[in-house]
């Protein structure tokens, strides 16, 4: 479609005024940092689990797994298993530590452990990582708006944009929290409907569709063997565990999460909420994928020329089959998917680049000028994203590409660097620091000699493995290095509370 239908584009439009609406409504209780970062500690747990939930499901989710499962498997659901997994691990314990022993960013507890520069890598790493992906966010939000509805790249990313920064910057984290709870309800809404049209449209019915998906293996989890050169189970759980242990334990957006709540109780049942629904959102995804399968190799229609990657398939069938208003909800979840994780990544940043960085070097500044410097940086950040999105739009992104792997190999290692900090009690500065060199020495080698045409090609010293283990070994590095150099170094000075042996033993003595 050339152009969107009326009753589509009142639907964006009135998805697009409801954020805005959001973000006023909270602007005038933005008076102190501790409401605009923490939301003054006050937000109730299933608003908390709703937004934490929206904040994961981006909108590469929405593209990218229903592509997976429609060209291959349910393989990519396997590490989304994990986040389970690693909630049962660490849940009880790191809620309540980081709620007690940090006051707004995660990387505080790096500082107290480790000093200073600890601190200033760890929020650098975080920022690196996570400004990066902002610009390809909007890039391929807006790549898939504009093939439905025929709207120049260059608007969407500036629509999108100048929305999320709005709301971000006015509203503070209530607004980001409160705008994901809608955010996180229609994208879930959209997906069901969706769903719902292609068992409709599908011969022969649900019964049909899911037939001819088994019969074609099309819900494998992958292969069993135990080969770490593919992406076999066995890499795809490594992965998955390492990733959202990180997520846990060392990402600025699901800590900040675990202060917003009124108790260590109310912030446990958030993020196991948050956790609880990812899976069976992501499994529909996957879900949607396979149906899409099924639908074109029953109805035997062909797709165009122009489709020539699985994650296009998705876009054309909604385009081409979903009546008016169906479309409008589709791309006004998908707006919504895209602008939770960006809003979330920019109230995160403020956080760090004002507690991490400007704190540190205006130890004595007021809090008034933190919260005033913290909506500059909202407006800076979200701008040079967009920026990044437009270079993404109309260039080649070579210069960009290099940029992205720089950015990847210095955010290597915070889950190791966590553990050697929190389980380790002989470890120490000296120690960290060797171990964070030799996980940045090693992400470099892998990253720049994998894949068919590396940016250094060393034969036959080059990268044998699959892509997916390089941050897995990047944090065993971290946190095997660390340790074991840190015993050529005198213990470090006894901080209390700051691992988990010293904080357990304290508040059993409590």
């Amino acid at each position: 479609m050339s152009n969107l239908r009326l009753p589509d584009l009142i639907i964006v439009v009135l998805y697009m005024a409801s954020m805005v609406y959001i973000g006023i409504r909270f602007a005038r209780r933005q008076t102190s940092t501790e409401t605009y970062f923490v939301a003054q500690r006050s937000i109730p747990s299933w608003a908390m689990g709703i937004s934490l939930f929206a904040t994961i499901i981006t909108s590469v989710t929405y593209v990218a797994y229903p592509g997976s499962a429609y060209a291959g498997d349910w393989s990519n659901l396997v590490p989304g298993f994990l986040i389970v997994l690693v909630l049962m691990l660490v849940g009880a314990v790191i809620v309540p530590f980081y709620r007690e022993a940090v006051g707004m960013s995660a990387y505080e507890f790096f500082g107290k452990r480790f000093g200073k520069p600890a601190r200033l890598y760890s929020a650098l790493a975080f920022a690196l990582a996570h400004f990066s992906k902002m610009g390809f966010i909007f890039y391929t939000l807006a790549l898939v708006v504009s093939s439905m509805t025929g709207w120049p790249l260059d608007q969407v990313i500036l629509w999108v944009g100048a929305i999320t920064i709005f709301y971000s910057l006015i509203g503070g984290l209530e607004a980001v929290i409160w705008t994901e709870v809608v955010q996180g309800i229609l994208k879930s809404t959209g997906a069901l409907i969706c769903l719902g049209y292609l068992f409709l449209y599908t011969p022969g019915g649900p019964s049909a569709a899911f037939r001819v998906a088994w019969d074609n293996d099309k819900f494998s989890l992958g292969s069993t063997a135990f080969d770490f050169t593919k992406p076999t189970i066995v890499v795809l759980i490594c992965y998955g565990f390492f990733w959202y242990l990180q997520k846990y334990v060392a990402d600025q957006t699901v800590v900040q999460r675990y202060l917003v709540a009124k108790s260590h109780r109310e912030a446990l049942r958030g993020i196991r909420l948050g956790a609880l629904l990812c899976i069976p959102v992501w499994a529909l995804f996957m879900l949607v994928g396979t149906m899409l399968w099924s639908f074109y190799k029953l109805t035997g229609e062909p797709l165009p020329a122009h489709i020539t990657k699985a994650d296009q398939v998705f876009p054309h069938f909604l385009t081409t089959h979903i009546p008016a208003g169906m479309a409008g909800l589709f791309i006004a979840a998908l707006m919504a998917a895209a602008m939770s994780g960006l809003a979330s990544d920019l109230n995160c940043l403020a956080v760090v680049c004002v507690e991490d960085f400007y704190g540190f070097f205006r130890k004595g500044s007021s809090d008034r000028r933190r919260l005033n410097i913290a909506k500059i940086i909202v407006g800076i950040t979200g701008m040079s994203a967009v920026a990044t999105g437009l270079l993404l739009a109309h260039t080649r992104g070579t210069a960009l590409t290099m940029w992205f792997t720089v950015s990847s190999i210095a955010s290597g290692g915070l889950a190791g660097m966590f553990l050697l900090a929190f389980l380790v009690k002989r470890a120490n500065r000296q120690g960290l620091y060797i171990g964070i060199l030799a996980c940045i020495l090693f992400t470099a080698w892998a990253t720049l000699t994998s894949g068919a045409q590396p940016v250094l090609d060393l034969a036959p010293f080059k990268w044998g493995l699959h892509d997916f283990m390089i941050g897995v070994i990047g944090h065993l590095v971290l946190l095997t290095v660390g340790y074991l150099a840190s015993w050529f170094f005198p213990p470090e000075r006894e901080v209390t509370g700051m691992t988990v042996w010293e904080w357990m033993k304290a508040r059993r003595t409590k």
